[in-house]
């Protein structure tokens, strides 16, 4: 008989358990959003917060992890004998300061008002300039391993923010005695036991399997306060993905109604950890996780400098490869700011009545155009640009409207300009050596508009393949908690042989319409002359910014 794993997902508005068996059955599934959900305005003190800022609390993280496992394991009806591990990904990169007991600095009497103690979502930008001074050092200093993140260095990761924090609140830093990834902090509520997982290590914090994370030197040429951080703030031991963290304890088994001592596996990103979930387990094959923001991500058998993308990582994905990510900043949100602020309240009037959201009832509206009749194109930078350019400041840019210009033509070009972002990526990586053949989807978006994918299908002109579960990330960490658990007890001896069992992709595939891709093609060209002069030539999205910032 099939045994029993749990993955969880946490992504960037709420978390998600599902229940699956070592045979690929996926047996229940349950969600619940964060409370305080993004607090970029204010704290729940009332305080403020400073532009660029993206917070959430850890409470959060701990009351949706009980409510969903316990949810979900209740709807499966299965024992709790027969769960053998637990496996779970996080949106990365998201840190937190803790003390010693492990207990968020942001939970703790004195910090509930200073920002810089909560967590820093992956989309908090206000690390900006200490992305950039880091990078400018490495770059002075020759420093070999940027390479390996296309020579730039993203405010998303973790050490910008490490840095962030020691400039802005050096009592945090002081107090602080790790600076975690949210889903090593989860692994650690979870086993009592600290660790860090190579992935988000590697593509989030510099880290290598061989020569581990970059000198002292690099770091006190960055500030000399900053001489002893790895030393002082990311001392615990690092796990490859799929390897056993520790154990459930006793407490978390009661909480959760599972059984004690059962695997868990090292955290993952939500996005990396979906690969094998779409059996993606050779190069050439590129997956792209659409939803808040979309990942690019793929496996190759060399290290592959490509500029502009977020790492290539030896097996920060899978064994035996090295793992390459890109990414866009701004989808899923993209499409919800327009909804939210630019739809007219007829619209949203008429899709309820129709039983419609208004994101499909726009795309109803939109779905006959031909490529280009609305006229315009648009730049996909709403929360600046994750990959190839790697800027934070870049802002959205919108050509071409008229007085005969309808909200779904807009909604439409934005669509559009996100699937122009990642045909960029593509060609960045063809440019560089890397073949993408093939695409395969996983994410909201993907597996609730068809309109959509039928879109980037032909924009991109490459066929499509969908995954075959609903809960992609989900069910890629209930694969490695199966390898973590082990073959003894009912688990798999490697991801590729979870894979293999688990793993799941519709039928369809999503072909490009020749016609349609020749008329993108044209619009695309458009799209480069625009995203290079405005992202490489000129700084006007900049001053902007300084002028609405007082500068």
């Amino acid at each position: 008989m099939a045994k029993v794993v749990l993955g969880l997902d946490f992504g960037t508005l709420s978390g998600r358990a599902l229940v699956a068996d070592t045979a690929g059955r996926e047996l229940a599934c349950a969600e619940m959003p964060y409370p305080h959900g993004v607090m970029d305005e204010v704290l729940p003190c009332g305080r403020r917060l400073p532009p660029d800022f993206a917070l959430q609390h850890p409470g959060d993280y701990l009351l949706v992890l009980e409510t969903i496992v316990k949810e979900a394991v209740q709807k499966s009806g299965v024992r709790k004998e027969d769960v053998i591990g637990i496996g779970l990904d996080f949106t990365s990169s998201t840190v937190l300061p803790v003390n010693r007991e492990g207990i968020p600095l942001c939970l703790t009497p004195g910090f509930e008002e200073e920002p810089h103690a909560y967590v820093k979502l992956w989309k908090h930008h206000a690390a900006a300039p200490y992305a950039a001074k880091m990078e400018r050092v490495a770059k002075e200093r020759g420093e070999n391993w940027l390479t390996r993140y296309g020579g730039k260095i993203s405010s998303e990761w973790l050490f910008p923010k490490l840095f962030e924090t020691l400039d802005l609140a050096p009592r945090v830093y002081q107090e602080m005695a790790h600076f975690m990834e949210a889903g090593d902090w989860l692994v650690y509520q979870l086993t009592g036991a600290l660790s860090q997982n190579a992935c988000m290590a590697g593509y989030k914090a510099f880290y290598d399997p061989d020569a581990g994370f970059p000198d002292r030197a690099y770091f006190a040429a960055c500030d000399s306060r900053l001489e002893n951080a790895v030393k002082e703030k990311l001392s615990s031991p690092v796990f490859t993905q799929g390897q056993r963290a520790g154990g459930l304890t006793r407490e978390y088994a009661e909480k959760l109604g599972l059984m004690p001592g059962i695997a868990v596996a090292a955290a993952n990103v939500d996005a990396h950890v979906c690969l094998p979930s779409v059996k993606i387990t050779q190069p050439h094959q590129m997956l792209m996780i659409m939803g808040t923001s979309t990942c690019h991500l793929m496996l190759d058998s060399r290290d592959s400098a490509v500029p502009g993308i977020c790492g290539s990582v030896r097996e920060g994905i899978l064994p035996g490869f090295y793992g390459l990510e890109a990414g866009q900043s701004c989808v899923g949100d993209l499409f919800h700011w327009f909804v939210n602020t630019c739809v007219p309240e007829g619209y949203t009037t008429e899709a309820k009545k129709q039983g419609l959201s208004i994101h499909e009832y726009l795309q109803t509206l939109s779905q006959d155009q031909s490529p280009g009749e609305h006229g315009l194109i648009a730049l996909d930078w709403w929360n600046g640009n994750r990959s190839i350019l790697v800027d934070p400041e870049l802002t959205g840019l919108l050509i071409g409207q008229t007085l005969l210009t309808r909200p779904e033509d807009i909604y439409r070009a934005l669509i559009e300009a996100t699937a122009f972002g990642s045909l960029k990526i593509i060609e960045n990586y063809r440019e560089n050596g890397v073949r993408v053949d093939e695409v395969r989807l996983a994410g909201g978006i993907a597996e609730k508009s068809p309109f959509v994918v039928q879109l980037y299908a032909d924009v991109l002109g490459l066929p499509l393949r969908l995954s075959g579960s609903a809960q992609g990330p989900a069910l890629g960490s209930a694969m490695f908690a199966a390898v973590a658990a082990g073959e003894a007890a009912g688990g798999f001896q490697d991801i590729h042989q979870a894979a293999e069992n688990m793993g799941s992709l519709k039928d369809e595939v999503v072909l490009p319409d020749p016609e349609r891709h020749a008329v993108y093609q044209r619009m695309y060209a458009l799209y480069e002359e625009l995203h290079d002069h405005f992202g490489r030539q000129n700084d006007l999205m900049k001053r902007l910014r300084g002028i609405k910032a007082g500068k």
